[in-house]
């Protein structure tokens, strides 16, 4: 095992890379690696700077301590959704691309089998699987999202570099296994009360190209932010379910209408169906809601 080494660690992720088949999997492999190294190369980094990691779904790159990481950020921030935007406007739904990316610092040692150990290195990846962070791609326009570590702010980010401009990132903390974790989310933190679940309530089925879809009145586990930190916590939204049966006067789900002995009125010149007029806005005749025989014509 060699000696642990000071590295920036960048991670890039394809959003629901599972839901696709095996020739739109090899497709979005050779995007992402095309996206990366136009980005790397952007930033000045070259191929003897860095080593990469194959996550199937995902890449990793050892990058060389010494290359510029205010110029890294400035091209994940620039050139990577500029190549997104151009990538996903030509393909189809099921083969366009959206990218979690995460950057941060840290030590990290290459064991004799190639592997790379490091708890620098753990940490930057529960980043990029934080729910947080795949709820906020969900609600993004474009198709990037970008997370760094906390030494990454600390060090790089909050001294308002060029191209980097540091009131654009927001601290969050993550819930992980080993305790929460602090890291600055780029772009606006999800509300809370959206679910931050792999497969939540805001993120439509089909292609990674797909944009947020309104709540269904089935998502009941959300995942929230709260506080000035976006500290992400459990909880239930009640919100679109029906109201309990206890609950005095609660609709039962579907359509219903309750008058208890008022009136009806309807806007418009005619109510469809029969077709009786409408005048002053109140109907006159019958008001029929589903069937009506010609037994008993109520």
């Amino acid at each position: 095992m060699t000696h642990p080494v000071s590295r920036t660690i960048l991670l890039l992720d394809i959003e629901r890379f599972s839901d696709r088949d095996d020739v739109e999997q090899a497709y979005l492999r050779r995007m992402l690696y095309d996206v990366t190294d136009r980005a790397l190369e952007t930033a000045g980094i070259d191929e003897t700077l860095r080593t990469r990691a194959d996550r199937g779904d995902s890449v990793m790159e050892l990058i060389d301590a010494n290359a510029p990481v205010t110029a890294l950020l400035r091209a994940l921030l620039t050139e990577v959704p500029m190549q997104l935007r151009a990538l996903n406007r030509m393909a189809s739904r099921s083969a366009q691309m959206r990218l979690r990316g995460v950057v941060a610092g840290g030590y990290v040692t290459v064991d004799d089998l190639d592997g790379w150990v490091g708890s620098d290195l753990n940490q930057a990846c529960r980043l990029l699987d934080a729910a947080l962070l795949r709820a906020a791609l969900r609600e993004r326009p474009d198709d990037f999202a970008l997370c760094v570590s906390d030494s990454v702010y600390q060090g790089v980010v909050r001294h308002d570099h060029p191209g980097v401009p540091a009131a654009d990132f927001h601290q969050v903390t993550v819930g992980t296994k080993n305790g929460p974790l602090t890291a600055w989310l780029h772009g606006p933190v999800p509300p809370a009360g959206e679910d931050h679940g792999e497969r939540g309530a805001g993120e439509a089925p089909g292609g990674s190209g797909d944009r947020p879809a309104p709540a269904t009145p089935e998502t009941t586990g959300t995942t929230g932010t709260t506080g000035d930190t976006g500290t992400t916590r459990d909880t239930e939204d009640t919100r679109n379910r029906p109201a309990s049966a206890a609950h005095r006067g609660a609709p039962a789900p579907g359509p219903v209408l309750d008058v208890n002995g008022g009136s009806v009125s309807f806007g418009g010149g005619y109510v469809a169906g029969d077709q009786h007029g409408v005048s002053g806005g109140r109907v006159t005749g019958d008001v029929v809601m589903g069937s009506k025989t010609d037994g008993d014509r109520s």
